[in-house]
């Protein structure tokens, strides 16, 4: 599947004419830091950190980074930082169909090519999906096509009651483990567009007749399907009377100097069992 651009993913909820100060004040209190210990992290002092927070002392752009940095600010709030310091912004957003992400590009594409048969996708930080393999398009057969046109979501596509959510065994307690996943990226990033996603797939009503069975039971597997002892949470999921279970793990780019990079994540879906392994190296014979 081709990577399709869809532009900025998020923006800072505060608003860009406060100074600096109040901005770092807010991110220090969101992540529990004392002003001593953000000093004593950023080689500075209490003193001085209290300074820069009232308005007393205007920080240099080194001082803004490094307290970012200590504070885990995304790179994209970093320059809503530098921005409200004075300064330039540091990190460009690179649209993802620039030319010169087409190395990127096409690294990603290798990457989850090469992972067929098992599902793998690329997102962003408001789940708008990039890229996915034919793993990925699999799952979605018989989603409706009202909910298949681009940007895709990948929240939407699973939560939906009209997309994937019928057709998962165990939805109470995936639906409960990406909800939460989505609570610590909106303390992490406080992206408006994420919260206003969060909202949304939060209030989809739970199909008719959801189950929720335990992760280890077959559920109807099929003769193939053995129980097994899970070692992480996975999502068990119909496809063509079977139900294929998966163990999901997000990987993300390190030290990224631009906010698209920053931003985009690589789901892959990785077996739970023996069974789901051989179906599906059997449909791609």
């Amino acid at each position: 599947m081709t990577i399709v651009p869809t532009g900025a993913s998020g923006r800072p909820a505060t608003p860009p004419d406060q100074g600096v100060g109040p901005l770092l004040r807010a991110w220090r209190e969101e992540r529990r830091v004392s002003q001593l210990e953000l000093a004593l992290r950023a080689g500075s002092s209490a003193r001085h950190i209290s300074f820069v927070e009232t308005g007393r002392s205007r920080p240099s752009e080194e001082m803004v980074l490094r307290l970012a940095e200590h504070l885990d600010v995304p790179v994209r709030e970093r320059n809503a930082l530098l921005l409200a310091a004075g300064y330039a912004p540091r990190y460009p957003e690179t649209p993802l169909d620039d030319p010169a992400m087409a190395a990127l590009r096409e690294g990603m594409e290798r990457l989850i090519q090469g992972y067929e048969p098992y599902p793998a996708l690329v997102m962003n930080a408001t789940y708008d999906v990039m890229a996915a393999n034919r793993g990925i398009v699999m799952l979605l057969d018989g989603v409706p096509e009202s909910l298949l046109v681009p940007p895709l979501n990948a929240m939407r596509l699973t939560l939906h009651p009209e997309g994937l959510a019928p057709r998962i065994q165990n939805l109470r307690a995936w639906r409960g483990h990406l909800l939460e996943q989505m609570e610590r990226q909106i303390a992490l990033r406080r992206s408006e567009p994420l919260r206003a996603l969060y909202e949304e797939v939060a209030a989809y009503p739970l199909p008719p007749g959801a189950l929720d069975d335990g992760p280890g039971e077959d559920a109807g597997a099929g003769p193939d399907t053995e129980a097994s002892a899970y070692f992480a949470l996975p999502m068990r999921i119909e496809h063509e009377g079977r139900v294929l279970s998966f163990i999901s793990s997000v990987s993300t780019f390190n030290t990224p100097m631009d906010v698209t990079v920053a931003e985009l994540a690589i789901e892959t879906f990785l077996p739970a069992d023996p069974a789901t392994v051989k179906y599906l190296h059997s449909l791609m014979n």
